[in-house]
């Protein structure tokens, strides 16, 4: 009896609609709405729909952000180009410009996601791709140190809106087991910026001279122009939602609803501040926030420094610059297998957990030798530990939020506080620690064990989470098939506390 009682109590709001269903309140305006929405499509349909939203959503979603982080990226390029001697810079004034990108990066997340939200992807997105392609020509025409912050700094705050945006954007087209897979492919485009970006920036380097301008600015000009040229066709390409596609059929408009709708359980998707006050109050999205920053504290220092890192294992600037390439190769794979397969098992937490151990062992390699073959062996482990871990947190958390504004506002916590990482990147491989950077590759090797410590607490707490509604439901004498529309309607206001939301492991 205990024990009825105790499962009642930690599900009061379902046992107070089976006990008084009140059918009749949503007999008019909301019942209608339950018969219609199961999807139609068979295996076959459904997977030519999902090939059909790939091709139209993806692929430009991934040219955004690989032109994102080729401009936030492309200093480490410039470095070896000669930017510090023509602007006067010494000591620690390189590592000053990387950091004042991210604070600003970081402060336009959550009110970026909002204003996305309240107005339309398309035209957000047009916007802050306009702000940081003028940002990117403006830093090829600095001339001096002073500037060059100024821009950075302009920069973070136009860029800082992308990635949270199109990750919460994604969840608008695919089911929670769908949407890794997509980030996957949408994130390896910044793997893809650190191989191109080399190759990019040893060819453009070579204009040295034109125009009188050194190579180094040339880099920031001509890619600043590509992002403004995208950005111009950028309003036409993308698509809004479902319900607006102009490449959907009515009847596939009609199936994707249906599908996030029996996925997403019936919660609540419209705006309401409430929403964002629950993300802030949930102590699950502060742990992954925890997790992200020791993800993307690596992600930005190998980025920015990879090409620094090469050089002093003994190699030439331009050399180092091709060299950069084939670790981002592999990171791409990775980043794109692992969330195929995360997808397919429908878990997130133990391939987080795998890949902070191989990112682990590639930095060992990196401070245990001074061999260059193996430290060179050491930057693809850590390449492709790293880079796959960045999509995966990003839909492991979103996949457990329940209700769009409060996984917009979630997501956008997420990725917001790991991007002060950024701050801390600039700071880790200093010059007078060259060339083996012991402490660099020790704080790194800290925080990803403590992103895989975290990981491991997480996904310990969710498998019993899940187990204990599961019981609770039992003892209620339903399960997920029995549970009603009208009983998921009253709670589609709490988010991932209803009681038949499961949690992503």
């Amino acid at each position: 009896m205990s024990k009825t009682k105790s499962s009642q109590d930690s599900l009061s709001q379902p046992q107070s609609v089976l006990e008084k269903p009140q059918i009749e309140v949503y007999e008019d305006k909301e019942a209608n709405a339950y018969s219609d929405d199961t999807p139609t499509f068979n295996k076959e349909r459904t997977g030519r729909l999902l090939r059909k939203l790939d091709w139209n959503i993806v692929p430009f979603l991934s040219l955004l952000y690989l032109l994102s982080f080729l401009d936030r990226t492309n200093i480490g390029n410039a470095r070896l180009a000669g930017i510090e001697a023509d602007l006067g810079m010494e000591g620690l004034d390189y590592n000053i410009a990387l950091a004042v990108f991210f604070p600003w990066y970081v402060a336009a997340e959550i009110p970026s996601n909002i204003m996305m939200k309240r107005t339309s992807p398309s035209l957000w997105l047009c916007i802050i791709m306009v702000a940081w392609g003028v940002c990117m020509t403006l830093m090829g025409l600095v001339t001096n140190f002073a500037g060059l912050l100024a821009v950075r700094m302009a920069l973070g705050l136009a860029e800082g809106g992308l990635f949270p945006g199109v990750t919460w954007y994604i969840t608008l087209w695919y089911r929670r087991h769908e949407c890794g897979l997509r980030m996957a492919i949408f994130f390896s485009a910044a793997t893809l910026a650190g191989a191109f970006g080399g190759l990019l920036a040893r060819g453009i380097s070579e204009m040295d001279g034109i125009g009188g301008k050194p190579g180094w600015a040339w880099i920031f000009i001509i890619e600043g122009i590509a992002t403004v040229i995208v950005a111009f066709f950028a309003r036409w390409i993308i698509n809004d939602s479902p319900e607006t596609a102009k490449f959907l059929t009515e009847e596939e408009r009609r199936e994707v609803k249906d599908r996030l709708k029996q996925d997403r359980t019936s919660l609540a998707d419209e705006y309401h501040i409430k929403y964002f006050y629950e993300a802030v109050k949930d102590w699950k999205i502060y742990v992954h926030m925890m997790i992200t920053i020791g993800i993307y504290t690596p992600l930005y220092s190998i980025s920015l420094f990879l090409p620094t890192i090469v050089r002093n294992m003994g190699y030439t600037n331009n050399d180092s610059q091709l060299m950069s390439v084939p670790p981002y190769v592999a990171g791409c794979v990775a980043t794109i297998a692992s969330g195929y397969f995360a997808d397919k098992t429908q878990r997130r937490g133990v391939f987080m957990m795998f890949h902070c151990i191989v990112a682990i062992a590639g930095f060992v390699m990196l401070v245990a030798t001074d061999q260059p073959q193996v430290q060179y062996v050491g930057t693809f482990l850590a390449v492709a530990g790293i880079y796959p871990n960045v999509p995966m947190g990003v839909a492991w958390n979103g996949n457990n939020i329940g209700g769009s504004t409060k996984r917009a506002v979630g997501i956008a916590m997420h990725v917001g506080f790991g991007n002060l990482g950024g701050v801390v990147s600039g700071f880790v491989y200093r010059a007078k620690d060259s060339p083996r950077y012991f402490s660099g590759h020790g704080l790194l090797i800290a925080l990803v064990s403590m992103s895989f410590v975290l990981s491991f607490v997480m996904h310990t707490y969710l498998k019993r989470e899940n187990v204990r509604r599961e019981n609770a439901m039992k003892a209620l004498g339903l399960t997920l098939d029995t549970y009603t529309e009208e009983m998921k309607h009253a709670e589609r206001e709490k988010g991932d506390n209803a009681t038949f939301f499961r949690y992503t492991v």
